[in-house]
């Protein structure tokens, strides 16, 4: 599915990265990619969109996670099966911004993300190579593996081509938005508008069902329905969300 607003690169020192993704390069478009002090960032108006967003695990939301998140006692880490003496490999078959793909490698886990949109793949790409390159987030980075693709259409041959166990994969698919939801934050506002809502979830979920080897997890907003399809062999529900339990076998039997 390509984005909802066409985005654009607007810095020369970037024409590679635009080349490689398909994506223009222009000064004037609405969303541009552009460098900010050895970041990439995606910048649109401030007054609809706040500030640029970026894709950082050495600070801020993500490094308070992996110091006081939880551990293994979160709920994304149970809905995955971890436990003692199980730490699943798992593939992130919608991305995003990476928060739960670095929550579940800082947890031990191997983990393959797929992202399909090509401005927030990139920004990926560039949060991954800076957690690469701190010390204090290197080790699980390493965990950490990234593709691009759209899960719905290519998620086995993503996986197959990265060698890769798909014991367990997780997905948060975009859900349509009520105006009262946390959802119209000015971040997830330019993350939707990239994005659009994921009409084709019944698809994506069969097709992780398909691959996964284990268990297919998937986030749902507390009262969503679940996703059109087979119905969860189990459900973990936490205060605003849920994970609904696709179960084809033990991760403890092997």
């Amino acid at each position: 599915m390509s984005e909802r607003l066409p985005v654009a690169v607007s810095d020369p020192a970037l024409a590679m990265l635009a080349e490689r993704l398909g994506l223009p390069c222009e000064q004037d478009a609405e969303l541009l990619l552009a460098r900010r002090e050895a970041c990439l960032v995606l910048v649109g108006d401030p007054g609809r969109f706040g500030q640029p967003l970026a894709v950082d695990f050495t600070a801020g939301r993500a490094a308070h996670r992996r110091r006081f998140g939880g551990g293994r006692g979160q709920l994304i880490a149970r809905a995955c099966g971890f436990t003692q003496g199980v730490t699943p490999a798992v593939v992130d078959a919608t991305a995003g911004l990476g928060r739960d793909a670095f929550v579940l490698a800082s947890l031990g886990a191997r983990v393959l993300m797929m992202e399909r949109v090509a401005a927030i793949f990139a920004l990926l790409e560039d949060g991954l190579a800076r957690a690469l390159a701190d010390a204090e987030t290197a080790e699980i980075a390493m965990r950490m593996q990234l593709v691009h693709g759209d899960a719905a259409r290519d998620l086995e041959a993503r996986v197959a081509e990265s060698g890769f166990a798909p014991q367990v994969i997780h997905l948060d698919p975009m859900f349509p938005h009520r105006e009262k939801s946390a959802l119209v934050k000015k971040e997830m506002r330019l993350f939707r508008t990239l994005a659009g809502d994921d009409a084709d979830a019944p698809r994506l979920l069969e097709a992780a069902l398909d691959v996964a080897t284990h268990r297919v997890v998937v986030k749902r907003p507390r009262k969503a329905p679940p996703i059109e399809g087979p119905a969860p062999r189990h459900v973990i529900e936490g205060k605003t969300s849920r994970y609904d339990l696709y179960v084809h076998r033990s991760l403890k039997t092997g």
